[in-house]
């Protein structure tokens, strides 16, 4: 009787030790698997002849789950569409303005990888019906953490301008202690 016993007690430790096992790897993974955040501060810079002549700052966190950050900033034209009679001039609104959107990052060594789209308009009136000056980029980009980076830059088809998007992660807690300090 003594071995069997034995046996049926080794038999009966098997299976906890196995679920006590997985338990700890699953409480590692889940730790593993905690979203890190990262403070995305976003310049939009006009350059002409190499030289800034506007920078507009944006700034937002994103995180390394499957969330997205959105920024919206602008205003709404109206743009002359028809007259209807003596006095009813017919319009409609455009937007104008900054949409940001940021996604998929993931932490990367030094680096943060991410998507990134931006498009920035905006309404010239030289005339009597205004220019809409449009400015689109979408990209997976790569920004080392912690130092300014132009994602994005394209010259102007009509002048020797430029626009460029520049991007500086920083991780929160980074962050926060900066702030403080």
């Amino acid at each position: 009787m003594p071995n069997k016993t034995k046996l049926a007690v080794t038999l009966g430790l098997v299976p906890l030790t196995a679920a006590i096992c997985l338990a700890q790897g699953e409480g590692a993974k889940a730790t593993a698997e905690q979203p890190k955040y990262f403070h995305l501060d976003l310049v939009v810079k006009e350059l002409d002849g190499g030289k800034v002549i506007n920078a507009r700052r944006y700034s937002t966190t994103v995180s390394t789950d499957a969330g997205t950050s959105v920024i919206r900033t602008g205003n709404k034209v109206p743009v002359t569409t028809g007259v209807s009679g003596s006095d009813n001039t017919q319009f409609t609104y455009v937007d104008v303005g900054v949409n940001i959107d940021c996604r998929g990052a993931k932490e990367i060594g030094t680096d943060l990888a991410l998507f990134v789209g931006a498009e920035i308009s905006s309404a010239a009136t030289a005339s009597l019906h205004p220019l809409i000056r449009q400015t689109k980029w979408s990209s997976n980009v790569i920004v080392p953490i912690g130092r300014p980076t132009v994602v994005f830059s394209s010259d102007d088809v009509t002048t020797k301008g430029q626009m460029q998007l520049e991007v500086t992660a920083t991780p929160v807690n980074e962050h926060v202690s900066q702030v403080a300090r």
